[in-house]
């Protein structure tokens, strides 16, 4: 089956650029990503003193020949990576002004392009979609089968109903056993204090968090010439308003939840990104990798 929100000429631009962890992840294999624990890799992390039982394969005899002390040469393990794309699904992703997608289309653009770099690279992908409820779960898996479920779960994903983004997160933190990078593709439209909270939760269980914020550019704009009827696509409501009259307060109220977002996010040490969806969406996962690579700690 063909997916329209997979480019193979993308895919193949981007398969060379290694996607890596901010911070030490906990799997249950050997590979790419830093782990807190020790292990036997090839990059030196520091000595310690030797005790009985340790191996003695590792002992460092040059420091011992400068100290005539016994110390242990430790190193950094290595280990796999479980990613984590929560994607909202509520009746507001489906907005679009324009020749531009809608927000939905652009999440599973990113969430698709990513998943199948994760899982080329050996790591372990999972999807969550939500709405009111988590309605769709697929754990992280390694295997290239893994792939076709992600791609069929976008494909037929329907934007609908109200957010529940908030209380999904809570689930996933509870759910998720293992450090885990957790990607979020949403508009975010939800109260900031309680997206804090949720946020928060990711953190104590110390998880990565990545957040790519999508806004459509009407909604940043907010540029109309006439009166119009704005629909609520969550619930249904409707109001008729003048836009020349309440353009500044739109842009002061925009800002201010702008602001709020991005403070919850960086509170959390969370990679906040902000986009529009008229951007060009390969750039965004080429900067989103790259930059990950410089700020790795």
């Amino acid at each position: 089956m063909k997916y329209d929100f997979l480019d193979t000429d993308v895919l193949a631009r981007l398969g060379a650029l290694p996607l890596e962890s901010r911070t030490p992840m906990i799997g249950s294999v050997a590979g790419r990503h830093r782990s807190p624990h020790r292990g036997s890799s090839v990059e030196f992390a520091e000595y310690r003193k030797y005790v009985p039982g340790d191996d003695t394969r590792r002992l460092d005899w040059k420091a011992y020949a400068r100290s005539d002390r016994y110390y242990i040469k430790e190193f950094e393990a290595d280990t796999n990576l479980r990613a984590y794309f929560v994607v909202d699904s509520s009746g507001s992703m489906n907005f679009s002004s324009g020749d531009h997608p809608t927000k939905i289309d652009f999440a599973r653009r990113i969430a698709a392009t990513l998943s199948y770099l994760i899982v080329n690279q050996g790591d372990s992908a999972g999807l969550s979609c939500c709405n009111e409820k988590l309605h769709l779960e697929i754990p992280p898996s390694r295997r290239a089968a893994q792939l076709q479920a992600i791609f069929d779960s976008l494909q037929n994903l329907e934007p609908t109903g109200g957010t529940g983004l908030v209380s999904a997160l809570h689930q996933i933190a509870e759910k998720i056993q293992q450090r885990a990078l957790v990607v979020i593709l949403s508009d975010l439209f939800v109260d900031t204090d309680e997206l804090g909270d949720a946020l928060q939760h990711l953190r104590f269980r110390k998880h990565d968090i990545a957040m790519f914020h999508l806004l459509d550019p009407q909604e940043v704009d907010f540029h109309f010439e006439r009166p119009h009827r704005f629909v609520d696509l969550e619930d249904g409501t409707t109001i008729v308003a003048e836009p020349n009259l309440i353009a500044d307060e739109y842009h002061a109220a925009l800002k201010e939840f702008l602001a709020n977002v991005e403070t919850k996010c960086h509170d959390v040490h969370a990679d906040y990104h902000l986009f529009q969806t008229s951007a060009d969406y390969e750039e965004i996962i080429s900067n989103f990798i790259t930059t990950r690579l410089t700020k790795k700690r």
